[in-house]
């Protein structure tokens, strides 16, 4: 079957104003052109789609039909190749990203109001997960990259660290630990400590960090987000190892302390292996890397 976008568009102009000269002027062809489009309309579906007067063009019952299924069908067609052509435009489109709540909170904020400020026909749709569900939500294309913790494993993924960030000690500003200005790993050895879980990118990092230097950890308790940990070491529940970027959320009852030797997570950019994002994907992706510059995380 050939039938033309331009005869469904002709068709659908002549059955909406009932004239084939006023529908002509309103989709700017001539009234012959009309015409032939609406004749090989109906040859090709073998099928009369109008009742012609000297008075009226009627659409038929089939006609009626075509003009109620086509009027949604093209209305989303133009909507699709409408996206299509915003996402053909760096400056222009929708970008949806996942990210840690830790990077949530302290990077995507920055870049979020610098697109706005700079690029404001680009719209940012923010998820924020655990690392878990952001590494999930770039394997299922939900979203178009993730700003997540380095991932265990790189074969499924194209990444670019744009951050390090190290982890410190959270106490009690009554804790021992306070009036130290750094603490080691070692110290914290029988501690109660409360720690993110392992749907978590940091966890990974933490438990490598301890058993590397054959600590058995005492985890009081596991949690989603450094905020509840830091609510729970204001309670007196047990000390936390964070990264440097939760740090703003400290309340005046807490104390950070330097953990050495020094070990950092690394933040980085994700996206699915071998597959290229679009314009304005890639314009947020390099405003991310270029906002994180500019970030002076505790050291």
């Amino acid at each position: 079957m050939n039938v033309t976008l331009r005869q469904l568009r002709a068709f659908l102009a002549v059955a909406r104003y009932r004239h084939f000269r006023r529908a002509a002027e309103a989709v700017h062809l001539t009234q012959p052109a009309i015409s032939r489009h609406i004749a090989d309309l109906e040859a090709e579906l073998e099928v009369r789609l109008f009742d012609r007067t000297t008075r009226e063009v009627v659409p038929t019952e089939t006609g009626r039909y075509l003009e109620h299924a086509l009027s949604r069908t093209l209305d989303d067609l133009d909507a699709v190749l409408a996206h299509a052509r915003q996402q053909g435009d760096p400056l222009r489109g929708r970008v949806r990203i996942a990210a840690v709540p830790t990077l949530s909170a302290s990077i995507m904020p920055r870049c979020i109001a610098r697109c706005a400020a700079e690029h404001a026909e680009i719209d940012i749709l923010l998820r924020d997960q655990s690392q878990t569900q952001v590494l999930d939500a770039i394997r299922g294309g939900e979203v178009d990259f993730g700003l997540a913790i380095e991932p265990s494993t790189n074969e499924e993924f194209d990444t670019q660290t744009i951050l390090r960030d190290p982890f410190w000690l959270v106490c009690p500003a009554s804790h021992a630990f306070a009036a130290r200005a750094s603490v080691s790993w070692k110290m914290l050895r029988g501690q109660p400590l409360v720690l993110l879980d392992h749907a978590s990118g940091s966890r990974r990092l933490i438990d490598h960090a301890l058993a590397e230097k054959e600590i058995d950890a005492n985890v009081a308790i596991e949690v989603g987000h450094a905020q509840t940990a830091f609510r729970m070491v204001a309670a007196g529940l047990g000390i936390t190892v964070t990264p440097g970027l939760s740090l703003d959320a400290l309340t005046d009852d807490l104390v950070a302390r330097r953990i050495t030797p020094v070990v950092s997570r690394e933040v980085t950019l994700v996206r699915r292996r071998h597959r290229s994002l679009s314009p304005s994907a890639d314009t947020v992706w390099r405003m991310l890397a270029d906002v994180a510059q500019n970030i002076v995380t505790r050291d």
